[in-house]
């Protein structure tokens, strides 16, 4: 370990998100966003309730499996576009490098993107540290529930 406990990950790596029910699915560090986000392919209020499909057919991890979240916000977020969208946003588990916590993710339509995970910068600070040059560094590093 390096100072302070953090934890060395890639640029990129696999992520659990087990409230969710997807497995290693393709996560990219993105630095420059504060919080993180995942792709979905079906996002909409039906009532009181936030209904959500998670990626979409062309990712591994895809089941088409739609959750239901009583417990979300909505913020507006600019997009690497520069473009203005309110989002919404909910919590839920991540595993990282063995690593495992509750964040905060906005949900977003990110057709054609390689990665539906972006990590921000909410999840990096204090408790990992990116080596640009490396990627999937903890790919085997899964803990069984």
């Amino acid at each position: 370990m390096l100072p302070f406990d953090k934890i060395v990950i890639g640029r990129r790596e696999l992520a659990w998100l087990p409230d969710f029910g997807l497995a290693q699915v393709k996560a990219k560090v993105d630095s420059g966003a504060y919080t993180s986000s995942i792709h979905v392919s079906s996002c909409y209020l039906d009532g009181a309730v936030l209904k959500v499909i998670f990626l979409d057919d062309k990712h591994a991890a895809y089941t088409a499996k739609e959750m239901i979240f009583t417990k979300f916000r909505t913020k507006k977020v600019k997009s690497s576009t520069g473009q203005v969208q309110e989002r919404f946003f909910v919590f839920g588990t991540i595993e990282i490098a063995g690593e495992k916590f509750k964040t905060e993710f906005s949900l977003t339509m990110r057709q054609g993107m390689r990665y539906p995970i972006l990590l921000g910068r909410k999840v990096l600070n204090k408790r990992f540290i990116v080596d640009t040059s490396k990627k999937y560094i903890h790919a085997s590093t899964h803990q069984t529930a």
